[in-house]
């Protein structure tokens, strides 16, 4: 394990440690038949009033990302051989799948999907109403959690599929040590 990757466990617990720290919070009204609608983010153990809870599944959701940008930057940050010239030939698809997947994730979570109160209140099944930005007004929305849980579960997957589609075959790697050791070869010749 090399000292990013190390780097990359310290922010992650870090983060963890924050969203811990200050988790979502849903406001039970009176008003909307004790709806839960989405409040924002508070710091936990400070008094909030009786009508505000944790929003657990969102909390959950936040854990999973922080680890899952986790694990893609350990992939993106582990110690790769210096291929030199096959590097000038050819694009490391995987790097850009982990790229676009974390920056996808995040997305998911800044744009969660929302619904009215009313609609909670009256539908059976969740209606969807829009993404909105999470850090905006919510006072009468709520968080849709299980489409947020699709959606994660779809850019992961998606995402791990990509990166096993690219990966590098056994003649890439052959042809990335035989560029090494070329180099090397040169390098002591010099």
């Amino acid at each position: 394990m090399n000292r990013y990757q190390w780097i990359t466990l310290a922010v992650a617990a870090v983060n963890l440690a924050l969203v811990r720290l200050f988790p979502p919070y849903d406001y039970l009204s009176a008003a909307f038949n004790n709806v839960p609608t989405f409040d924002g983010f508070h710091l936990y153990a400070t008094d909030q009033g009786g009508n505000l809870r944790v929003n657990s599944a969102f909390l959950q959701l936040e854990s999973i990302v922080i680890l899952l940008n986790a694990a893609i930057a350990w992939l993106l940050l582990k110690t790769r051989v210096d291929t030199g010239a096959l590097r000038k030939k050819k694009i490391d698809w995987q790097r850009y799948v982990l790229i676009g997947t974390g920056m996808n994730l995040l997305l998911v979570l800044l744009f969660p999907p929302m619904e009215n109160y009313y609609a909670v209140s009256r539908a059976a099944l969740p209606s969807f109403d829009g993404f909105y930005f999470i850090f905006g007004d919510h006072g009468a929305r709520t968080i849709v959690t299980q489409l947020l849980y699709i959606e994660v579960i779809f850019v992961a997957v998606n995402g791990a599929i990509l990166w096993l589609l690219f990966r590098k075959t056994k003649e890439d790697v052959a042809d990335a040590v035989l560029a090494a050791i070329q180099g090397a070869k040169k390098r002591a010749a010099s």
